[in-house]
């Protein structure tokens, strides 16, 4: 699996967008979008990567949520690639929805679609097991204090998330975080539920 950050040089404000492909560019592998973005500029890089022959540059999108950096740029990338849309069921342009514990292709892998509400209502995280990747969208997954309200849902989120197997981190904003992927989200969890034990004592 190769992933590569189109918006890394954007000059606009914009998500990171990530463009994943297979390692050998295989007929069945789906070439997939990670968020569209808004950056324009990533249609010409789009078509200047080598996406294989034979099927399309991307076969499909999948939105870690509906926020406009994340989510401008598509209609003009279903104009020039005509993919598949995927989102959770509350974003209506999909043409595919999504629930939590599904199993999709991405390139020539298999991620685990994962719920994760708390930055939006219908935020999602990726997972492949295989490589102990984690494509994150804008869920905060690197709380370092116990400052801070964090509601159920999110908490739950992060138990979740917490047993996993995660190396690496791709977030909707800045650098992947690398090597380390789960024990920044089991310091997470811990430093959530100690801000919410807080609350709870002084209430």
């Amino acid at each position: 699996m190769r992933i590569e950050n189109l918006t890394a040089s954007s000059t606009c404000y914009t998500c990171c967008v990530y463009l994943v492909r297979g390692d050998w560019n295989a007929i069945d592998d789906v070439n997939t979008l990670i968020d569209v973005g808004r950056d324009p500029s990533v249609i010409p890089l789009i078509e200047n990567r080598d996406t294989g022959v034979g099927k399309k540059r991307v076969a499909q999108v999948i939105l870690t949520h509906c926020h406009y950096d994340h989510t401008s740029l598509l209609p003009e990338i279903r104009a020039a690639f005509k993919p598949i849309v995927c989102a959770y069921p509350t974003f209506r342009e999909a043409d595919r929805y999504l629930k939590d514990g599904e199993i999709v292709k991405i390139a020539d892998r298999t991620f685990e679609i994962i719920y994760t509400p708390g930055h939006s209502h219908d935020s999602i995280c990726l997972y492949c097991e295989q490589d102990g990747v984690l494509f994150s969208g804008d869920v905060n997954l690197n709380i370092q204090t116990t400052g801070g309200t964090f509601q159920d849902d999110y908490v739950q989120a992060l138990e979740k998330l917490s047993t996993k197997k995660i190396k690496t981190i791709y977030p909707g904003h800045g650098s992947p975080i690398v090597g380390n992927g789960d024990e920044v989200i089991r310091r997470t969890l811990m430093n959530a539920k100690r801000a919410r034990a807080w609350r709870a004592g002084r209430n």
